[in-house]
């Protein structure tokens, strides 16, 4: 008998018996479509989306065991993926899969749900053996982002997953803080990020704004305190 596969890109192809089932989430259409090739000899992948509207409407309409989470993308990326789903469908295990190797991303998509976080230098052996760890319960990170969640509880033992502060800023708005800190000039930050000095302005102004602060000093320390540089 011939096995079904999905249509098109966006699609969701139907599941068979003892495999587990897998979504992806990630705006780049290329970058979804290498991994649903790398990935199909182990997993079934039955589904995919390209935004974060994309990604709640076919998750919940999939109920996937695993879904492969793209960290930065467009309205609010993986983070605002997770916040949607997290109370609607808790059985649904995310997987980070991320070029960023940032503490503040690894950090921040933990609190938010995420049962690991590898980056996209591993290896489709290792990202089919990362799924299946994830769906049975355990938590995956590569190596160095480990280090990064064990030194952030270390240090604060006692402190809540979730950081109010922190959490109200958009991955935008991080990032933006995260250079700021770093002490480049607004200038930098916009070459970095590919966006104009009056959005990183705008940041900025925003970020004062929701922490309360009056410059890009007190931001710093801020940033400091909390390991996002």
């Amino acid at each position: 008998m011939a096995e079904h596969h999905s249509d098109g890109p966006t699609g969701e192809a139907p599941g068979r018996p003892g495999r587990l089932r897998v979504f992806l989430v990630d705006d780049h259409a290329m970058f979804r479509a290498g991994v649903r090739a790398e990935l199909g000899a182990h997993v079934e992948v039955v589904g995919e989306a390209g935004t974060v509207a994309e990604a709640v409407a076919r998750i919940a309409a999939t109920a996937p065991d695993v879904v492969l989470l793209d960290v930065h993308m467009p309205d609010g990326g993986g983070r605002a993926v997770l916040e949607a789903m997290r109370r609607s469908h808790p059985t649904v295990r995310f997987l980070a899969l991320s070029v960023s190797d940032a503490a503040e991303d690894v950090i921040g998509l933990i609190r938010a749900g995420a049962r690991g976080y590898v980056t996209k230098t591993i290896s489709a052996a290792e990202l089919a053996a990362a799924v299946r760890r994830v769906a049975d319960g355990d938590a995956v990170f590569s190596p160095r982002l480990a280090g990064f969640v064990l030194d952030a509880f270390a240090a604060r033992p006692d402190a809540p997953l979730a950081d109010p502060e922190l959490d109200q800023l958009t991955n935008r708005e991080r990032e933006v803080l995260r250079l700021l800190a770093r002490g480049y000039a607004y200038k930098e930050i916009a070459k970095e990020l590919y966006i104009s000095v009056k959005t990183v302005e705008t940041h900025v102004s925003n970020v004062l704004r929701k922490l309360q602060m009056s410059n890009r000093y007190e931001l710093s320390r801020w940033a400091a305190d909390r390991r996002l540089v």
